[in-house]
């Protein structure tokens, strides 16, 4: 098949006089061969056409994606109708159950995509996995042809909902569809103003080559983690428990996915960026909140003198989230290691923070979230509206172009969205990324290390395509 589609592939540059995406261009290709073998006995209704083009190219963008992401990437199928049905608000309208299928089916019957893994639900627990499909060696042979780089080729999607409302069902935490008001409309705004920007500017990771294969393995394989896709640059806001109040952060862009050590690497259009974070957010947050004063002790170092500061720190963030006495000790927190038991834990951060004891198993985590959630939003604002400057947010820390850090930019307009919310200040905290040596700093022999010279300047050349 791929010979025809060399053949045939000139030919779909232009789309009645329209420039066509790649993507677009093969999918068009591979639903005509679908087409060729299904033995239809009429032609699907325009309507049909339409979503059943629509289906494959949606496969095939996360298939070409992912083999820019790793050679072994899976792509979820969602085979359950309901799936495609269920809070129509966060569906792409343009992606059906039947047409998705009649593509799946179709791709599947052409050797194009093999399944990897069966899909498998478990009623006891609510969880499960989809079904999962990976690209035959034809497909990807089909893929090779397809020009530029797919984390570039494939746009950020600005008109799908960004704004996302969550509930817990039958204590499963599942999207809730909800009723836009001036609220609900000048957050989207505000968001699609964000990701317009995101969109023009490019944030990347520059690490070797070899520290980008190694990245992106051991991401794939933590159940917890995603591999990067520098295609995801645009960001989605997340609210919970059914309000507008609770939650509220920013999700799913592809920085706030690598671990922290690699933050320090990330780049946007091409140059060193910096990290400046709040310090001890959530603790200033809750004492500003009851009218005290944490003063300059740290907030989790005063706890068994600083001696287990990390434990401390998920200790006291879950007895802010729990809206229980939490007399059993949370799942997630691990003492394994420790010679500490939950009661003396959590009587130790009580006897610590006396002055906001009350503000502890009330449920206020989620309403914290949502403020400094607020305080986010306004800080890449302001940025943008006066310099058309993208500030990547990772919760309470943001990365931009080095410059602002280095100008003192950064800091105070951090500063100033704490204090416009709280009237009080906060300290912040910063580091600035590195430019790691090469060929690409135009760096002279004498700046680089003996392994460099014996064995050559790192290669960057996956970073430098992108770029």
């Amino acid at each position: 098949m791929h010979r025809l589609y060399n053949l045939y592939f000139n030919t779909l540059h232009n789309f009645n006089g329209i420039e066509v995406s790649e993507i677009y261009r093969a999918s068009l290709l591979i639903a005509s061969e679908i087409l060729s073998i299904e033995n239809r006995e009429r032609k699907r209704s325009a309507e049909a056409q339409k979503h059943f083009e629509h289906a494959i190219k949606c496969l095939l963008k996360d298939l070409w994606l992912g083999t820019a992401i790793h050679p072994e990437y899976e792509v979820g199928i969602h085979r359950r109708a309901n799936w495609y049905s269920e809070t129509p608000q966060y569906r792409d309208p343009n992606l059906t159950y039947k047409q998705a299928i009649a593509a799946y089916d179709g791709m599947t019957s052409l050797d194009l995509i093999s399944v990897s893994k069966d899909a498998y639900f478990d009623p006891d627990t609510g969880r499960g996995e989809l079904t999962k499909v990976i690209a035959t060696e034809k497909l990807l042979q089909i893929m090779e042809g397809l020009e530029g780089n797919p984390f570039k080729e494939v746009k950020p999607d600005l008109e799908a909902e960004c704004i996302l409302l969550r509930d817990r069902i039958n204590d499963q935490r599942v999207l809730v569809p909800y009723e836009n008001d001036k609220t609900t409309n000048e957050m989207r705004e505000n968001l699609i103003n964000i990701n317009k920007c995101f969109a023009r500017h490019w944030p990347d990771l520059r690490i070797t080559n070899d520290d980008y294969t190694a990245l992106q393995e051991r991401l794939r394989l933590d159940k917890n983690k995603s591999p990067v896709d520098f295609s995801k640059r645009i960001l989605t806001r997340i609210f919970s428990n059914g309000r507008f109040d609770h939650g509220g952060r920013f999700y799913r862009a592809w920085w706030q996915n690598v671990p922290k050590k690699y933050r320090k690497h990330i780049t946007i259009d091409g140059k060193r960026t910096c990290e400046y974070d709040y310090s001890q957010l959530g603790p200033h947050m809750v004492y500003y909140l009851k009218g005290e004063k944490m003063g300059d002790e740290d907030a989790y170092g005063r706890v068994f003198d600083g001696e287990h500061r990390k434990i401390v720190k998920s200790a006291f963030s879950a007895m802010i989230q729990s809206s229980t006495p939490l007399n059993l000790q949370p799942k997630k927190l691990d003492l394994s290691e420790v010679d500490l038991d939950w009661p003396t834990l959590r009587q130790a951060i009580l006897d610590a923070h006396k002055p906001i004891a009350d503000m502890f198993f009330q449920g206020h985590g989620n309403h914290l979230q949502y403020i400094d959630s607020c305080i986010a939003e306004n800080m890449m604002l302001n940025f943008i509206r006066a310099e058309d400057a993208p500030v990547l947010p990772v919760h309470d820390s943001f990365i931009m172009h080095y410059a602002y850090g280095e100008l003192g930019e950064l800091e105070e307009e951090m500063r100033r969205s704490f204090h416009g919310y709280f009237k009080k200040d906060i300290r912040v905290d910063n580091e600035i990324g590195v430019m790691l040596p090469s060929s690409f700093d135009g760096k002279d022999s004498d700046e680089l290390t003996i392994e460099q010279i014996v064995h050559g300047p790192p290669e960057y050349s996956q970073w430098e395509s992108r770029n």
